[in-house]
């Protein structure tokens, strides 16, 4: 059950109008990295949770949290559309709509789709997409991304503080890189928590028998690269972080293997081979004949 509050969680009115600045603030509403993003990746993770408890219901809430986030985004992008300028340009830069877009900087569709409304894109006017949430069902590698997904969206926002002088909008996205500092340890401090009471460990997931693995790749890092330095790291030599062995290092690959002749897939496909279209013509005859579907 849903039940919305109208309220926002902070207060913060722009100073002005901006439909340049509102384009650039879709990026943190509707982006790869932006607060759909998290609130429907928390949701997911929630729902789709195995077991319930301090987890679930911290899951739970912080998307609720991010759905707010998504309204005050929105808000703030209706205020900075409210009183901008339809876009009227003049005759010199009106008879070549390339200039103009160029000159315009704003997202057209604010106007003409939204009517002077916040859209859930980017800030190149890309639809949002469920493909950008990670839900895999396991708490290691979930809260792992979801402190992934809190870091990039934090770059995202202080990036955009300094794109702006307005106060009110300067205001809201100070509130927003503190949430976002907050929910970062959040999940690493969660993401360790699973890991000392052992619900899940590294490498994930736990549960595949360590057989399964070619142990010889298991810890050794292969530079593929003509940069030495990567030697010099602690991922080339010491305790891996799961302790279960040691790093080591191998400059470039040991093993390699012969490249497999081409596929020959199903002569009904018609992909182009080395066999004469005749041969091809008549392999594909006798499967039908063969009901060999």
């Amino acid at each position: 059950m849903f039940f919305h509050r109208q309220e926002l969680q902070f207060k913060s009115t722009p100073d002005k109008p901006d439909a340049v600045y509102a384009r650039k603030l879709q990026e943190v509403l509707g982006g790869q990295y932006g607060e759909i993003s998290v609130a429907m990746q928390y949701q997911f993770q929630a729902w789709n949770m195995h077991i319930p408890g301090k987890y679930r219901d911290l899951v739970f809430g912080i998307g609720a949290e991010e759905m707010g986030h998504v309204e005050m985004l929105a808000v703030m992008i209706a205020q900075l559309l409210e009183k901008s300028p339809l876009g009227i340009t003049d005759d010199a830069v009106q008879d070549d709509p390339t200039v103009a877009a160029v000159i315009g900087g704003t997202d057209v569709q604010h106007a003409i789709v939204a009517g002077a409304g916040a859209r859930p894109v980017d800030s190149m006017g890309n639809p949002w997409q469920g493909s950008y949430i990670t839900c895999s069902g396991n708490l290691l590698a979930d809260f792992t991304a979801n402190a992934n997904a809190e870091m990039q969206g934090r770059v995202q926002a202080a990036r955009l503080y300094h794109m702006t002088d307005d106060h009110g909008v300067r205001d809201l996205l100070s509130f927003l890189l503190a949430r976002d500092t907050m929910h970062q340890n959040q999940w690493i401090q969660a993401a360790a928590e699973v890991r000392a009471e052992g619900a899940e460990a590294l490498p994930v997931p736990r549960n595949v028998p360590i057989s399964k693995e070619h142990r010889a790749g298991s810890y050794q890092y292969i530079n593929f690269s003509d940069g030495a330095a990567a030697a010099e790291g602690t991922w080339a030599s010491g305790n891996t972080p799961d302790g279960k062995g040691e790093f080591t290092y191998l400059d470039g690959p040991d093993t390699s293997s012969p490249m497999p002749p081409p596929t020959h897939p199903d002569s009904r496909l018609y992909g182009t081979t080395e066999l004469p279209n005749r041969v091809e013509k008549i392999a594909g005859a006798v499967q039908d004949k063969l009901h060999k579907e």
